[in-house]
């Protein structure tokens, strides 16, 4: 049998994890459907996603489909999770992105889409609740084409629609004029003689067109009445590809999840791509897998190995995070989404628990890395990052829930990040300007384009001083950018090593190593930032905040009420169309701002407005420059610093 690693992707209500439910159903691998509403499905396994009816986690149960043993990813659709959704893409052969037929497409649908686009996954799209009253067929399509990919192919229709009686009638009409736009072949085997375009040959190019990305068949029905569902599943068998890899190769392979068991101990899950994982075998650090368990008809079953292709559990690996690679690295490890662009501080309602809420986050942060839990050296204050207030919610009930600690959070605030404004250089000479380490060190920082993160160069030899102490300085250098000027994370620069130097391994007389005389990673540790803050002050930074990309649906007559308040807001609005009863504008809005236009856009809509965001940059601050308190020895005070490294004032 084949394998195909499927991921399900929706926004939130779409309908994702009932349909998921409807295929396991008919797979004849449960005997009931569950009901999100009453908490029983399948994936929503923890207590907080039964209880608030939405999917925070991804899950993953199997089922066949004829001779496809078909690995189901159920994801989140809320896009406070969209970090779990970043992990799960990694690991895909195939998606099915659900689609609403009365919400119709939505901006986390727009942002699923683009990005599956990007990574090149062959994808389905599921029009789900074509039984729900308000639900559209040809409108919905064309918002599709508007708004998510004109290669989208109608594998049929819908009679009854918004009834409890709608049925999707499957129909290859349009497959013909759809495949024919990218296939000078069959356009030419068309017109020559259409007879000889068999409704097997248009299969056969459909399913290669789909898992080249070319066409998108986009299938209608309802997941609670069963409706076009075993469509789909034919679909999900004959068009998409199944999973590559040789179970004989290197092994290669990537963690996308890591939870806890019973015991407490660590459970990886890990996509294999290559070789085989067995039991007993050393991997990363030396670490012996102690158990496996791969996914078979809607459960986990132990076994001895998990070969290339599928997806396993594996036990023992007590070191592992979530984007570890399995023996060969797979690919390169790449952010899909935006980061996340809010922080807040959580404290524990008793300050006796701060040791158990630090316990307690670090075991959050195994799972979901983006959360970058950081402690203030200064203050002891806990920091973490949030996509927005949905997940702050649902990380206060699972401290309280899961580990017994009752924490609150602080007013979100939003999370810049600085950019050089020019090009600065700084040098420190051992021995010379009160320089109390053993050490030379020199950099020149240099603004980069967008998006290019921070570059690392050397101008000095390689073997200018030992591997240890070049390595030192370089991973010092990423952490002092944690912090810039203004306390933001600096990025899209150039930081060079300019000058090098140090104390050779000296000892006294018939003596052992004497480090007073002899250079240690300590010394460049401790004067990396030092010299690197002072090129960054000369070439100064500039805060950037993050932009939203809105689009606005409103009563065109209440366009002159709602611009003022969007400028006002900080709106960087576009050119309006009001050209009918409707008016769009899109344009640019802080991050920072979102939710208050969000909370205001109904009192200037007459309750009819609809708006969707999306992160689209990070723009220069307009008006007062926000700063963020440090959490180090801040190497900006350079009394401060060197009284809390060394423990004295030179």
């Amino acid at each position: 049998m084949s394998t195909l690693n499927l991921g399900i992707l929706a926004h939130v209500d779409a309908g994702k994890t009932s349909l998921t439910e409807r295929l396991l159903y008919d797979a004849g691998v449960i005997d009931e459907i569950g009901s999100v509403d009453a908490g029983s499905t399948q994936t929503d396994s923890m207590e907080l996603e039964r209880r608030r009816g939405i999917t925070i986690k991804s899950a993953v149960v199997s089922f066949a489909i004829g001779d496809v043993t078909v690995n189901l990813i159920d994801t989140p659709g809320h896009p406070d999770f969209i970090a779990e959704v970043e992990r799960v893409l990694s690991v895909l052969d195939g998606a099915v992105l659900v689609v609403s037929a009365v919400e119709g497409v939505q901006a986390q649908t727009r942002v699923l889409m683009r990005t599956l686009r990007r990574l090149r996954i062959p994808t389905l799209l599921f029009v789900n609740k074509i039984d729900r009253s308000g639900a559209r067929y040809a409108g919905l399509l064309a918002a599709v084409s508007d708004k998510l990919t004109t290669a989208a192919v109608p594998m049929g229709t819908v009679t009854s629609l918004g009834t409890r009686q709608a049925a999707f009638v499957p129909d290859d009409a349009a497959l013909v004029d759809a495949l024919t736009r990218h296939d000078d072949a069959l356009l030419a085997a068309f017109v020559d003689n259409e007879r000889t375009v068999t409704p097997r040959r248009l299969r056969a190019d459909l399913a290669r067109a789909t898992r080249r990305c070319l066409a998108y068949p986009i299938f209608f029905g309802s997941a609670i009445t069963g409706a076009g569902v075993p469509a789909l599943m034919k679909g999900i068998a004959d068009l998409l590809p199944a999973a590559a890899g040789d179970p004989r190769g290197p092994v290669s392979g990537t963690v996308f999840k890591v939870e806890r068991g019973r015991a407490g101990e660590k459970v990886a899950y890990v996509r294999m791509f290559s070789g085989t994982v067995r039991t007993r075998d050393r991997l990363r650090d030396d670490s012996k897998v102690t158990a496996i368990g791969v996914f078979d008809r809607g459960g986990t079953v132990r076994a001895d190995e998990v070969p290339a292709g599928r997806i396993g559990k594996l036990w023992g690996l007590g070191g592992v995070r979530v984007g570890d690679p399995i023996g060969r690295p797979h690919g390169t490890a790449a952010h899909h989404f935006a980061p996340p662009s809010l922080e807040t501080v959580v404290e524990p309602a008793r300050p006796a628990d701060k040791g158990a809420l630090h316990a307690a986050l670090t075991q959050l942060a195994e799972q979901d890395p983006l959360i970058d839990l950081r402690q203030d050296a200064i203050r002891q204050e806990i920091s973490v990052s949030l996509y927005g207030e949905v997940q702050k919610e649902v990380i206060q009930a699972t401290l309280a829930g899961e580990y017994g600690v009752a924490a609150s959070f602080r007013e979100s605030t939003t999370i810049c990040v600085e950019r050089p404004a020019g090009t600065g250089a700084a040098v420190e000479f051992m021995g010379r300007d009160g320089n109390p380490f053993l050490a030379t060190v020199g950099f020149r920082v240099d603004p980069a384009p967008a998006g290019s993160g921070v570059g690392y160069r050397l101008e000095v030899e390689l073997g200018s001083m030992p591997y240890a102490f070049v390595k030192a300085v370089e991973d010092t250098v990423r952490e002092t950018l944690e912090q810039g000027l203004h306390g933001w994370r600096v990025t899209d620069c150039v930081v060079t090593m300019t000058h090098s130097g140090y104390a050779a391994r000296q000892s006294h007389a018939h003596a052992t190593f004497d480090k007073s005389m002899s250079s240690t990673g300590f010394d460049f540790r401790g004067l990396t930032p030092l010299v690197l803050m002072t090129a960054l002050s000369r070439a100064g930074t500039v805060v950037h905040e993050p932009l939203h990309r809105f689009r606005l649906e409103f009563p065109a007559d209440t366009f002159g009420t709602l611009l003022p308040v969007l400028v006002r807001l900080g709106g960087v609005p576009g050119q309006p169309d009001l050209r009918g009863p409707v008016g769009v504008l899109e344009g640019f809005v802080p991050a920072a701002r979102v939710h208050e236009l969000q909370q205001r856009l109904p009192g200037l809509t007459r309750g009819e407005g609809v708006v969707e965001n999306m992160f689209d940059h990070y723009a220069p601050v307009r008006g007062p420059v926000p700063s963020r308190s440090r959490w180090d020895a801040n190497p900006l005070d350079r009394k401060e610093y060197l009284l809390r490294v060394l423990r004295r004032v030179p």
